[in-house]
């Protein structure tokens, strides 16, 4: 288990694509997480520090999304914008297996339905 001293700052940054051939670094995630040993998201530190998990979607020109990390019914993960629940989530694809260590790729399917391949820049305590 993870105390609340032990919650990370992760950066994403989008990965190759065919507009972006290098990748980006203005389109993006930095959220907050506990992290295991391992650099898995530890479900069980979120849930007493869930209100410190926040998301902030950086998208080129557009304006940021403010959001919160979030555990869903059947242990997937996903990024949550919208208190009401009238916008979609975004979802992290296998996020509860997998670690995030500077260098590691993972992916997010955004609001609109698409997949996008992100890598983990940094993590830094906070």
């Amino acid at each position: 288990m993870v105390d609340a001293s032990e919650l990370k700052r992760i950066r994403l940054n989008l990965a190759r694509t065919k507009e972006y051939p290098n990748g980006s670094s203005q389109h993006g995630y930095e959220f907050v997480a506990p992290l295991t040993e391992v650099g898995e998201i530890d479900p069980v530190t979120w849930k007493t520090h869930r209100d410190k998990c926040r998301v902030r979607r950086f998208w080129g020109d557009e304006q940021d999304d403010i959001g919160h990390l979030v555990h869903r019914p059947g242990g997937s993960w996903a990024f949550r914008y919208d208190i009401d629940g009238d916008e979609d989530d975004e979802a992290g694809y296998r996020f509860a297996a997998h670690p995030f260590r500077p260098g590691e790729y993972v992916s997010i399917r955004d609001d609109d339905g698409e997949m996008h391949t992100f890598q983990v820049v940094t993590v830094q305590s906070i």
